[in-house]
């Protein structure tokens, strides 16, 4: 179901699998990618709905959120803070796709203690983003997003899942995703990565040509303990490309974490 709080006067939506969170659960809270919405992870959300408390929020400007966006990840960042406060969650796993996993990278580096684990998706500790992208969508979105969602999956998965990524692009305003991919090409936490204090599961797919395995790499090289599962069959949309394999890594990963980890 999806439920909205008012959040400093913009209200902001959010799946969630029960309001009522348990508290013999763990809680995955999930952070979508630039141009897009919760709808993203409905691998997730629907295949472990009945082992997990989950929400799955809606940034400002996405989705059935009202604002108009962000142009820097620190922004979202006290979006998701100011929101994990008003659910009352405490201390969930934090799973962040692309710019949602800047977004848990930045979260965990200012307000580690407030989480017990965060999972970036398709992410880096920088994230250049093509200069001719952000003036494509400036002049023509259309093409910029097609192009995008071709490179976004995996060659095998394109028939498949293309279509549904440029519907979900296609939703957002254009000036809200050129702010989402102008927030990813600033972000530069190289330095302070190593500050997480955390566990870190970071995924990326095999064959992500977005956000290449070496940017995953260099946060498992650097926060220290991290573990780092390519999912193999899939691109930058490795959570929808192979939800099996991506699943399977995270529900094993989040059942592992200590008992006092729990909300």
């Amino acid at each position: 179901m999806v439920i909205s709080h008012d959040i400093s006067g913009v209200n902001i939506a959010c799946w969630v699998n029960n309001q009522n969170f348990s508290r013999g659960k763990k809680t995955l809270f999930f952070v979508h990618g630039s141009g897009g919405d919760h709808s993203i992870w409905i691998e997730q959300y629907t295949r472990l709905n009945d082992e997990f408390n989950i929400a799955a929020i809606d940034l400002p400007g996405h989705g059935e959120s009202g604002g108009g966006g962000e142009q820097d990840v620190s922004l979202y960042v006290e979006w998701v803070r100011r929101f994990l406060g008003a659910l009352a969650l405490k201390r969930p796993v934090l799973v962040g796709h692309s710019l949602g996993a800047a977004i848990s990278l930045t979260f965990a580096i200012k307000y580690g203690e407030m989480l017990s684990a965060i999972v970036p998706v398709g992410g880096g500790a920088r994230m250049p983003v093509n200069e001719m992208i952000l003036k494509g969508l400036k002049t023509d979105p259309d093409s910029v997003i097609a192009l995008a969602a071709k490179f976004s999956v995996t060659k095998e998965n394109r028939e498949r899942l293309s279509q549904t990524v440029i519907e979900g692009l296609s939703r957002a305003n254009p000036d809200v995703l050129y702010g989402d991919l102008f927030a990813c090409d600033r972000l530069d936490i190289c330095n302070e990565v190593a500050n997480i204090r955390m566990p870190t599961l970071v995924m990326c797919g095999a064959d992500d040509k977005m956000t290449p395995p070496a940017l995953s790499q260099f946060l498992k090289d650097n926060i220290p303990g991290a573990q780092l599962p390519l999912i193999e069959n899939a691109g930058h949309m490795a959570m929808m490309e192979n939800a099996e394999a991506f699943n399977r890594a995270l529900k094993t990963f989040a059942l592992s974490l200590p008992d006092t980890e729990r909300r």
